[in-house]
């Protein structure tokens, strides 16, 4: 359990789940019928970190969540990284900001790569894509 509790504060569920009548070991429903799409995720993100995989996937994991709930995401974002290789694929830039490595995809082809600084320098698609309003 502990090791649920964790990932669950990592991926900012705790927050809600501790609210629930039964805290976690409140059903649910199937699919997480009674939860809303932010929190779907945030438990899919804790699900994720279960067994400290080498390698994550996070494909939009965060496109349902409040602002809020992505800054907790985002604060997390270090120790969620850490020790393993993470692809990310994400429209929000603010959460690849970090990224070791950015690739910058135009039509299906790798159009930049790099770090956010070096993409930023180089003021290309990704400069344009971050400097719009």
């Amino acid at each position: 359990m502990d090791e649920v509790m964790a990932a669950a504060m990592l991926a900012g569920a705790d927050e809600f789940i501790m609210t629930f009548p039964n805290g976690y070991d409140t059903k649910v429903g199937e699919r997480g019928a009674s939860l809303s799409g932010g929190q779907r995720q945030r438990i899919s993100i804790a699900r994720a970190l279960i067994g400290n995989p080498r390698i994550l996937i996070f494909d939009e994991a965060t496109s349902a969540l409040d602002n809020e709930s992505e800054k907790t995401i985002q604060r997390n974002m270090s120790t969620i990284l850490k020790d393993r290789t993470t692809l990310i694929i994400e429209h929000r830039l603010s959460t690849i900001r970090h990224a070791d490595r950015i690739l910058v995809l135009d039509q299906g082809v790798i159009a930049e790569s790099g770090t956010h600084e070096q993409l930023m320098m180089d003021k290309g698609l990704y400069h344009m894509l971050v400097s719009q309003p």
